[in-house]
């Protein structure tokens, strides 16, 4: 099948990094524009020009601090503009920040991970909702984490910040439906995939990579992390009116690591 989100309009944060470039590599091929946005500019403007190079006046890229709520103001408009709409936004930027116990865990650390997982998701769907209402049917992906659904020891910062992400896009989902508004939205939850939030893991292991993902796979069902292009066909579905009859739900693409 092709052409599965064809006509759709779709802003992507945090677009440079792994997870980012999957899904709008993917997203490209199967239809949309694209808005890419991302704090590295830079990177968002290589990405927009290969996609562009392949598929001529499919991409926009814009820098974009997903904290900063004038910002996204914007964007949106400008992306809006760009690409003749908006009609999907993917909630995609994130950061792990450092792992530490709650008892030594910098108040710093703790907000800026709030703030980059979480308020991202409030902000952005609070300025973009115009222009979804505008180009309905359309689609809200969040992406959480299984961190989000799984608490783990030294990972309290990023386990409440994927877990309010994962509600909030619950309410988001309610309300839309509540007002008559076909605009869903789902949270998509990865458990290990290969992209560099990852790296304190495999420091772990003295910064072998391969032994790294090795020790990680051995808690995962399936027996190996996961390929961005895992979750990038999760955010595809979510994204396409395939999943029309879709909303509120948690999507996780985890290798059944959370069936245990």
């Amino acid at each position: 099948m092709t052409g599965r989100v064809d006509g759709k309009k779709a802003l992507i944060t945090g677009a440079a990094g792994g997870l980012g470039e999957a899904m709008a590599r993917m997203m490209a091929r199967e239809g949309a524009k694209l808005a890419l946005t991302d704090i590295d500019g830079a990177r968002a403007e290589a990405l927009a020009a290969s996609i562009n190079a392949e598929r001529p006046g499919t991409a926009f890229a814009y820098a974009h601090d997903v904290t900063d709520e004038a910002q996204w103001a914007d964007v949106v408009d400008r992306a809006a503009a760009d690409m003749g709409g908006l009609s999907v936004l993917v909630h995609n930027a994130g950061i792990g920040g450092t792992l530490s116990p709650i008892e030594t865990c910098e108040l710093e650390n703790w907000r800026k991970v709030i703030a980059v997982n979480t308020d991202s998701v409030f902000l952005g769907t609070k300025h973009a909702m115009k222009h979804l209402r505008q180009n309905q049917p359309g689609a809200i992906v969040v992406i959480s984490s299984i961190a989000g659904l799984l608490a783990a020891p030294g990972m309290g910062a990023y386990n409440a910040a994927k877990a309010g992400a994962w509600m909030v896009s619950k309410t988001i989902a309610l309300e839309c439906a509540k007002q008559g508004i076909d605009v869903r939205c789902n949270s998509v939850h990865p458990a290990f995939i290969k992209t560099p939030i990852l790296d304190p893991f495999i420091a772990m292991a003295g910064g072998d990579e391969a032994a790294g993902h090795a020790k990680l796979a051995r808690g995962i069902p399936l027996g190996r992390v996961g390929d961005p292009d895992d979750v990038a066909y999760a955010v595809l579905y979510l994204a396409s009116d395939e999943s029309r009859f879709v909303t509120g739900i948690e999507l996780k693409i985890d290798g059944g690591l959370s069936a245990q």
